[in-house]
C-alpha cells in the first residue's frame, strides 16, 4: 500500500517562502506521476506542479511559474515543493498525489494515492 506523508507547512509572511516534503513508501515508483495539488476553503482542489518520477520532467499551473519548484529524490523516495515568493492567495491545504501512470496528470481523479495535506498560511 502506498503511503504519501506531507510535512512542511506552516504560517509565513508575504514574499516569503516555504519547503515542503512528502515522503513516500510502500512501493518503488519508477513508473508514477507525482503531483502536489491544494485546496482553499470553499474551493476545488486544484493542480499545482507535477513530476515524472524517472525522468524528472516537470509541469506546473501558470498561477505559480516563476515562483514555485517541484523536485524529488529518487533514492529517499521524497518529494518537494520549494514556494517562494508566497502570496496570501497561496493560502490553502497542500496535498501530495501519486498516480500509477507516468503521463502527465492535472486533474485530482487522475491520482491514485493522496496524502493527508499540509496547511499553508501566507499573511498579508
Amino acid at each position: 500500500q502506498v503511503q504519501l506523508v506531507e510535512s512542511g507547512g506552516g504560517l509565513v509572511q508575504a514574499g516569503g517562502s516555504l519547503r515542503l516534503s512528502c515522503a513516500a513508501s510502500g512501493r518503488t515508483f519508477s513508473n508514477y506521476f507525482m503531483g502536489w495539488f491544494r485546496q482553499a476553503p470553499e474551493k476545488e482542489r486544484e493542480f499545482v506542479a507535477g513530476i515524472g518520477w524517472i525522468r524528472g520532467t516537470t509541469y506546473y499551473t501558470d498561477l505559480v511559474k516563476g515562483r514555485f519548484v517541484i523536485s524529488r529524490d529518487n533514492v529517499k523516495n521524497t518529494l518537494y515543493l520549494q514556494m517562494n515568493s508566497l502570496k496570501p492567495e497561496d493560502t490553502a491545504v497542500y496535498y501530495c498525489a501519486a498516480r500509477r501512470n507516468p503521463a502527465v496528470g492535472v486533474a485530482s481523479y487522475e491520482y491514485d494515492f493522496w496524502g493527508q495535506g499540509t496547511q499553508v498560511t501566507v499573511s498579508s
